[in-house]
């Protein structure tokens, strides 16, 4: 059986891109909560554009060191979504939510995703990423190598994410194999503001790397 690789577009913020992401096949469409990002909303502007989600569509708000008091705000706004934790929160940072959880990994030489994934082996995934100044959101690469012999062994989901776009997440599946991926600067015109071509390209290049061999 062929494994549907789940897609997960991210960084919202116009009522457009959220209908043309649910029009193009996005599982799960992510909404920026920390005040540092370009593509920044607040709990409230992420609570009506995940109103025009239909049914089996996710809305996934991320944080990144955020105050307890914040993630209740966004669950308020929001409260379907699943979290993603994207800074340097510690596993009991983010269990106390009560929620189902992402968290983020950030690759780097050196970086020892199985203790990672030991450690927050209760999340839903984990969502491996560029280890960038700042939290994410760059547009960067990490080296997809640095998972072969070790992604097999994690016992959780993997969402590969990551300078991920249509003429490159064909190479990620391929050669990872991810649960899911996730994409944000690789379907976008300016930080913030996706473009709807850009957003069906990428779906049907996920869909085509699931039709290939693994590499």
């Amino acid at each position: 059986m062929v494994h549907r690789t789940r897609i997960k577009i991210c960084g919202l913020t116009r009522e457009a891109d959220v209908d043309a992401a649910v029009e193009v096949g996005a599982d799960a469409l992510g909404f920026v909560l920390w005040p540092g990002s370009a593509r920044h909303v607040s709990a409230e502007r992420a609570g009506a554009l995940a109103r025009r989600l239909p049914p089996f569509v996710t809305p996934v708000l991320l944080f990144v060191n955020a105050l307890p008091a914040d993630v209740q705000a966004g669950l308020a706004a929001v409260p379907q979504a699943l979290l993603q934790f994207h800074g340097d929160e510690t596993p009991a940072q983010c269990q106390s939510a009560g929620r189902a959880y992402l968290r983020a990994a950030r690759m780097a030489a050196g970086f020892d995703l199985l203790d990672f994934a030991a450690q927050f082996g209760d999340a839903q995934a984990l969502l491996l990423d560029a280890h960038v100044e700042g939290y994410g959101g760059a547009g960067k690469v990490f080296d997809w190598s640095m998972l072969q012999g070790v992604a097999e062994s994690v016992r959780l989901p993997l969402v590969l994410s990551g300078g991920l776009s249509p003429a490159n997440v064909i190479d990620g599946i391929t050669r990872v194999r991810p649960w899911a991926v996730d994409v944000s600067s690789g379907v976008e015109v300016s930080k913030g503001v996706k473009d709807a071509a850009l957003m069906r390209r990428f779906c049907q290049a996920v869909r085509e790397a699931d039709d290939r061999p693994a590499a």
